[in-house]
Order: structure tokens, then C-alpha cells, then sequence
């Protein structure tokens, strides 16, 4: 029998707060952001760059995938104060042009949760994390929750977890591989990729290719050296169709 992906706690469900206001016209906004620097910003945000942009290159060539993180996702129409932020979505088979016009994921437009949800430990969000989140998300119907602690443990209780939802609306574990060399891995159907805890680092590898996903600086770097590479040939072909003019001129 599968274990859930965490013992499950005892969550009081949160009192309603106060319908929003709407606007004399009778639309809601939805803000882009609250404003709120990251609670541990400095620990967070260069691991989520890391993690989407790397997510970015790799689906960047479907048109009906997005990629994101820490943008809102509101699931209460009407209601902008029921929203979730993961450090890390991928939705597949939705409106990418009406996301990227309003940088928010609206659930009742889009018609389905994110495929894919990760979350990055720090101290002051591993319990909501491991509880309230995790809980919303499977309420609002994401197909697979993540979490990943870069300090191998100090906040969650190891490196990587992963678990798709179940029938009975919960998350149940994926299988978690030890490596010798201390990597710890599990693969993601939905993104059809294996997630890699590698000294701290999260990393992609594609199994049907047998490659890791280079990550933004890796990319940059390589297609840095496939325009020098470009720049250098087509120098040379200049060059040499200038020695065929001289010596057709000569002649």
C-alpha cells in the first residue's frame, strides 16, 4: 500500500474571511503580487530562478504549456484573498496568452490546477508546506506536489519528496531512489522527468534522452558558443569568397 506523502495533520479549515469588494464596475482584481518580499528571499530566490528557468527552456517549444513561480494562483472566483504562490508550477494544455496578459492563473478560466507544483523548504514555510498547502493543493486539484530542501533535510524531513493524487484526494508517494554517491532522485510523469537532489542542488534529467536539462546559465553559455562558433565560419566564408574576387578580378 502506498504512503501518504506525509502523515496527514489535524488542520482546522480556515474561517471565511470577508467576501472582496468589487469595483463600481462589478470586476474583481486579482493582484499580480502582494507586495510582500519573499519570507526568506535571499535563500529562496536564486533556487526558483534556477528550477523555472530551467523548466522554461525546456517546454519553451509548446505553445499550451506555462511554466512559472511565485505568481498567484486564485481558486475562489470572486474572491482574490483565496490564492496559493508556488515557488514552482507547470500547467500543461492551457491558455498561455491569457496567463502571460494577466500574470495570474485564475483557475475557473484556465478549467483545471496545475499538472505540476513545487515547493522550496525554508524555516518559515516548512509547516505550512507539509500542511495547509499541500492540503490546498490537492483541494483544488494539482496532479503532483513536490518538495525540495537544498539543506538535505533541515526543514523537510530529507532532500526531495513527491507524490501524485490519489482517488481519495490525497498525495501519495512516489518511489525515492538513494544513489551511492549520495544523489536522491524520483520521476515525474507529468513532466516526464526525473527530479535529482544532487549536494543541493535540484537538477532535470531526461530519461527518454539520456541528458540533463542544461539549466539558464548552461544554456546561455552554449548558445554563447554556437554564435562564436557561427561568427567564426561565416569570417571564413568571407574571407574566402574575397580571395575568389581577387583572383577572378586578376584574371
Amino acid at each position: 500500500m502506498t504512503a501518504n506523502l506525509f502523515p496527514t495533520p489535524a488542520v482546522t479549515a480556515p474561517s471565511a474571511p470577508p467576501p472582496a469588494s468589487p469595483s463600481p464596475a462589478g470586476a474583481v482584481f486579482y493582484p499580480e503580487a502582494d507586495g510582500e518580499p519573499l519570507p526568506d528571499g535571499q535563500h529562496q530566490a536564486p533556487l526558483y530562478r534556477a528550477i523555472v528557468s530551467t523548466l522554461e527552456i525546456h517546454f519553451r517549444d509548446r505553445p499550451d504549456t506555462s511554466v512559472n513561480g511565485n505568481t498567484f494562483i486564485y481558486y475562489e472566483e470572486g474572491n482574490p484573498r483565496r490564492h496559493l504562490a508556488p515557488d514552482c508550477y507547470v500547467a500543461f494544455g492551457v491558455n498561455v496568452a491569457a496567463l502571460l496578459e494577466r500574470n495570474t492563473y485564475l483557475l475557473w478560466e484556465m478549467g483545471k490546477a496545475p499538472d505540476f507544483v513545487l515547493e522550496i523548504a525554508s524555516e518559515s514555510t516548512a509547516a505550512v508546506d507539509t500542511g495547509r498547502k499541500r492540503i490546498l493543493y490537492a483541494a483544488i486539484g494539482c496532479g503532483e506536489y513536490w518538495l525540495y530542501d537544498a539543506t538535505g533535510g533541515d526543514f523537510y524531513d530529507g532532500p526531495l519528496e513527491g507524490g501524485y493524487l490519489g482517488n481519495d484526494g490525497r498525495y501519495l508517494r512516489y518511489p525515492l531512489h538513494r544513489e551511492s554517491d549520495g544523489m536522491v532522485w524520483a520521476h515525474s510523469p507529468a513532466l516526464e522527468l526525473d527530479l535529482c537532489w544532487i549536494d543541493g542542488r535540484l537538477r532535470f534529467y531526461h530519461p527518454a534522452t539520456g541528458r540533463w536539462l542544461p539549466n539558464f546559465t548552461e544554456t546561455t553559455d552554449l548558445l554563447a558558443a554556437e554564435r562564436a562558433a557561427r561568427q567564426t565560419a561565416e569570417a571564413r566564408i568571407a574571407r574566402l569568397e574575397a580571395e575568389l574576387r581577387r583572383r577572378d578580378a586578376a584574371n
